[in-house]
């Protein structure tokens, strides 16, 4: 029997992180746009604080992100928040700058952490160098598939995560670039920091595809058009011994995350416990999966199984 991957997780606020552990989550990612990367939603120190007790009596995991492309006005405030956050007792921080790394080994050497650039976890050399630095886990870009995902875990002396649902990011630049053309545009429009909700999509008439947009602290954000979903292609993965499976939230609505979450929950667990009832139930799956996606919102298989081309 194979081990059971961790499910992870993004809520959007201390109420869907609560519905998410219920729904079967194992852990979930948290943060605050100053020093976490398109977070589902906004967790202050006291929003931490009680996500953490929550899942601490579950028996569940906090991970806390601080993957920001860091500026050297965030830097002097690293040993502060990573010092409340080994406080709280959060599980793992989420980083990609080694400024992040080098300050917690100082303020909280005990603290695990999840190396996560992006975009560039694409080989397991480059993972494995970040685990001898002080890495306990590797995120892996979301650009791969799936033979190159099962030979980094095969060499790689971390942990291992991979996102299996959600939307994707294709394009970031810390300019403000939305407001920028609604200014040139004459149009009054005030971007506010923390809008995801605004649902402004860029539209490609000759794909059909429309790329939902966003800005916040960290600039603008370009998504990918589909979201990936790849409930009945999990056994090979199971079989590599990855280590977590990422169901990301961002954009989505709580009601969304917890059906998902429910559904991989029940996916996993057959798929490591009973593999001929997972085969049976595959079709099932991707069926549940579909009626509860948007109706602007494909479904495909990301870079799984072939180069995606947007």
């Amino acid at each position: 029997m194979s081990n059971k991957p961790e499910l992870l997780a993004t809520p959007k606020d201390v109420a869907a992180a609560e519905r998410l552990l219920h729904a079967g989550a194992d852990a979930l990612i948290i943060g605050e746009q100053r020093y976490g990367l398109r977070l589902a939603g906004e967790f202050t120190r006291a929003d931490v604080e009680a996500v953490t007790e929550l899942a601490h009596d579950a028996g569940k995991k906090v991970y806390v992100a601080m993957n920001a492309l860091l500026h050297n006005d965030t830097v002097g405030e690293l040993a502060d928040y990573i010092t409340f956050l080994k406080e709280a007792k959060v599980d793992a921080i989420v980083f990609g700058d080694p400024a992040v790394l080098m300050t917690a080994r100082e303020v909280a050497p005990e603290m695990k952490l999840h190396w996560n650039t992006e975009t560039t976890a694409t080989n397991w050399f480059t993972a494995n160098y970040w685990g001898r630095k002080g890495a306990k886990r590797a995120v892996l870009a979301r650009e791969l598939n799936m033979d190159s995902i099962i030979e980094i875990k095969e060499n790689a002396e971390v942990e291992i995560e991979v996102q299996v649902h959600g939307m994707t990011c294709m394009f970031q630049s810390k300019r403000t670039l939305i407001g920028n053309y609604m200014t040139f545009q004459g149009k009054n429009l005030a971007v506010e920091r923390t809008d995801q909700s605004r649902n402004m999509v860029l539209f490609d008439a000759e794909r059909d595809a429309k790329y939902p947009i966003f800005e916040d602290e960290n600039g603008t954000h370009i998504m990918s058009p589909n979201d990936i979903s790849i409930i009945d292609e999990l056994e090979e993965m199971i079989d590599a011994g990855v280590d977590s499976f990422k169901i990301d939230g961002i954009l989505k609505s709580t009601e969304y995350m917890e059906k998902v979450v429910a559904i991989y929950r029940k996916a996993i667990d057959l798929c490591v416990d009973d593999r001929d009832a997972y085969d049976d139930k595959k079709d099932e799956f991707v069926e549940q999966v579909e009626a509860v996606q948007p109706d602007n919102r494909k479904l495909d298989t990301g870079f799984f199984f072939k180069e995606t081309v947007y």
